[in-house]
């Protein structure tokens, strides 16, 4: 398992936790694409696993590493005994939500509501750090609603700090709690990427990543001049390849696992076949593949093939050769 230094470095480029897509399949679809960027599961709730015995949340492969736990929560001793849940298992860091804006994060009085409370936050993470002997990391916005960025953030920044966080990501949109929806967070409030530039500046010891608005690898080199690490959520899982194919020799300096979207169709087999051999189904683990070839020939043919063929009963490898034949056909 990496330890903090390397977990710096693979922090360079990451991939963000996504609720409903960022599961142990699409994380194992995206470690064959790189094997350096730092991954996560999907936003856990530290309530789940304490309280509700949601352990099988918890599941992954050895394979998917460097993979961070993000949790959910603000009880520090419920946070603390989740993390340790996560570290038990495996997990080489846990993140603590500080940026998700939905209502049923806001009704849990965790995710960015918690920008509004700073001393919490700190008190959080310093019983999870207390917990556990792997890094412990923070998610966040620039603010809320009315609070501004300016005041806000290098306060929230500077206790988390203080607390013993060495890492944070900061989604360099305010989040607004009311009005908004999710998807409207992640689009409608203005980017400040020069604000988060500044808080590298102004706390050059803290390890900083941006989020927000980074959709292509030129986006992430262009990032790496100001901070130290770049977060990619949606362009991530929409065009993976476009991310994550050449991205161990752009962001790392090391070889690219793959050498076209092809190979990483192929690679996943193994993985397929062990999920349809415990039980699964197809459709689980062909569903995060739909954009491999987002742009090319045979595309569309490709997506309609793994949906339709993925969900039918008993469906196996034999619709990912299927749906690659047609690719390769656009390509002749």
């Amino acid at each position: 398992m990496p330890h903090a230094p390397d977990l710096d470095r693979n922090a360079r480029l990451s991939v963000a936790p996504m609720m409903d897509w960022t599961d142990r399949h699409c994380r194992a679809f995206h470690r064959v694409l790189s094997r350096e960027a730092l991954l996560h599961t999907e936003m856990v709730t530290s309530a789940a696993l304490v309280r509700g015995g949601a352990t099988r949340l918890l599941d992954f492969d050895a394979a998917e590493h460097p993979v961070a736990l993000q949790l959910g929560g603000s009880d520090p001793g419920e946070l603390a005994e989740a993390a340790a849940m996560g570290a038990e298992r495996g997990y080489a860091e846990v993140n603590l939500n500080c940026g998700c804006p939905s209502d049923r994060v806001q009704s849990g009085s965790f995710g960015a509501v918690l920008m509004e409370r700073p001393a919490l936050v700190a008190d959080c993470v310093r019983a999870m750090r207390e917990a556990v002997a792997v890094p412990v990391t923070v998610k966040c916005r620039i603010g809320v609603d009315e609070q501004d960025p300016e005041a806000v953030l290098p306060d929230f920044l500077a206790r988390i700090a203080d607390a013993g966080v060495e890492r944070v990501t900061v989604h360099a949109r305010k989040a607004w709690l009311q009005g908004l929806s999710p998807k409207e967070n992640r689009e409608v409030p203005p980017l400040d990427h020069p604000l988060v530039h500044r808080m590298k500046r102004r706390f050059p010891a803290l390890h900083v990543s941006i989020n927000g608005g980074i959709a292509t690898l030129d986006d992430v080199e262009a990032q790496l001049d100001h901070v130290d690490g770049a977060m990619v959520g949606r362009a991530a899982y929409h065009d993976p390849a476009a991310i994550l194919l050449r991205a161990d020799s752009r962001v790392f300096g090391r070889p690219n696992p793959c050498a076209a979207p092809e190979d990483a169709a192929l690679a996943m087999i193994p993985h397929i076949e062990r999920h349809l051999a415990a039980g699964g189904r197809l459709h689980q683990v062909t569903r995060h593949m739909l954009g491999l070839f987002a742009g090319r020939p045979g595309a569309r043919l490709w997506r309609r093939t793994l949906s339709e063929g993925g969900a039918k009963p008993g469906a196996g490898a034999a619709v990912l050769h299927e749906a690659l034949a047609h690719v390769t056909r656009a390509a002749a």
